[in-house]
């Protein structure tokens, strides 16, 4: 296990704090392993400088990948992909 820091705009990291954003979608340049603590630092968005304000996420279920060959090219340029966190129903 590791910890991993990574910064994070005010408006997402208030949907982490709040705990309505169970996930996080990074460029995948970075090494990142379950079980590992990601350390989420709020940043201003005009200067990218650190608020003071920080949390820790344990790192559950990690997906990596470049190529997603079920979906056609012409759909993902006009589409693009989404994310969904999948939580136990009566957790909702």
């Amino acid at each position: 296990m590791k910890i991993v820091r990574k910064k994070a705009y005010p408006a997402l990291f208030a949907e982490v704090l709040s705990g309505n954003k169970t996930f996080d979608l990074r460029l995948n340049d970075f090494d990142v392993q379950t079980g590992d603590i990601l350390v989420l630092e709020e940043v201003s968005e005009q200067d990218k400088r650190p608020t003071g304000r920080s949390l820790r996420k344990k790192v559950g279920y990690v997906l990596q990948t470049k190529d997603l060959d079920f979906f056609a090219p012409e759909d993902v340029a006009s589409r693009g992909f989404q994310v969904m966190s999948l939580l136990d129903e009566d957790a909702v």
